[in-house]
């Protein structure tokens, strides 16, 4: 592939995030839910400021799908902010990667989608591979490793409804009530369980907000100026990101069956991947023929 724009802004998506990740393991004496609120507010004043300047509603018209997108949203955010500060960074990131298998299971009950006989070997594949990662890694205990799981299904379900709102309300209203939701559900828990940051720690939280919104606008951008099947697979240099930082900053070591189990769950998301681009592309020339 040529080096376009479009795969620019996904490398620095893709780049953006990862960093974001090493700030929340920068703050893991923080509670998790004080960490969602500083994420999400930041991002929410951002939203307010881009609506705003396009003159549009910012409280929605599909307001009980909004509200179900922003719950399950925060719920996926809290359980992964969780997983990050707890265990090593490849691995809660290699674990939250199964959100796009959980996003196509879903997608069966909730927008009516097929899914091919083959498909469920990918997936098989992928969980096979969570399995030897948490056999053959003594660092993830049983409910961090639900923690993880509960994060990726959580996204699935989020991700379901964000398709659903699709030329149904204004991209920014439907990352609003996302952060939204967050930052108020943050603010919540803060008054029961707040632990005020020291020095650095205020600079990795505000930080932590402009990365997530550096990633969300070079993602917009990646996705409007290509086609998706073209810059979205640049999305899976997270887990490698992940792995590096995790290895230079945190002096993280993997044995060799957890890099097996890592390269199963990637390896069962990106046949899944590749599979669904070549469906859709039969199906479209099945239909360019038949016109």
């Amino acid at each position: 592939l040529p080096f376009t724009a479009g795969i620019r802004y996904m490398l620095l998506s893709t780049l953006s995030f990862a960093v974001m990740n090493v700030f929340i393991k920068k703050v893991s004496n923080i509670p998790a839910m004080e960490v969602v609120f500083f994420r999400c507010a930041v991002s929410m004043l951002l939203c307010f400021y881009i609506i705003w300047q396009d003159k549009a509603d910012w409280k929605g018209s599909n307001r009980k799908l909004l509200l179900a997108r922003g719950i399950f949203g925060t719920i996926a955010l809290y359980t992964f902010f969780i997983t990050l500060q707890q265990i090593p960074l490849g691995t809660a990131v290699t674990i939250q990667y199964l959100s796009p298998i959980f996003t196509t299971i879903i997608a069966i009950f909730w927008l009516h989608e097929k899914v091919k006989p083959l498909q469920w070997l990918f997936f098989a594949l992928s969980f096979a591979g969570v399995l030897v990662i948490k056999g053959f890694d003594s660092r993830i205990s049983l409910t961090m490793l639900a923690v993880g799981i509960t994060s990726a299904l959580a996204s699935g379900f989020a991700y379901n409804m964000v398709r659903s709102l699709k030329e149904k309300e204004h991209t920014m209203v439907v990352v609003l009530h996302f952060q939204l939701i967050g930052a108020l559900t943050g603010f919540v828990f803060m008054l029961f369980d707040w632990k005020t940051p020291q020095g650095w720690e205020w600079f990795y939280l505000i930080m932590i907000g402009i990365c997530t919104q550096l990633g969300q606008v070079n993602l917009t951008k990646a996705l409007q100026s290509e086609k998706i099947a073209n810059v979205t697979i640049f999305n899976y240099l997270g887990i490698l990101y992940a792995l590096g930082f995790g290895f230079i900053l945190f002096g993280e070591h993997y044995g060799g069956l957890t890099l097996w189990g890592i390269a199963l769950v990637l390896a069962g998301v990106l046949l899944n991947y590749f599979y669904q681009q070549k469906e859709h592309k039969a199906e479209k020339d099945l239909t360019t023929v038949e016109e």
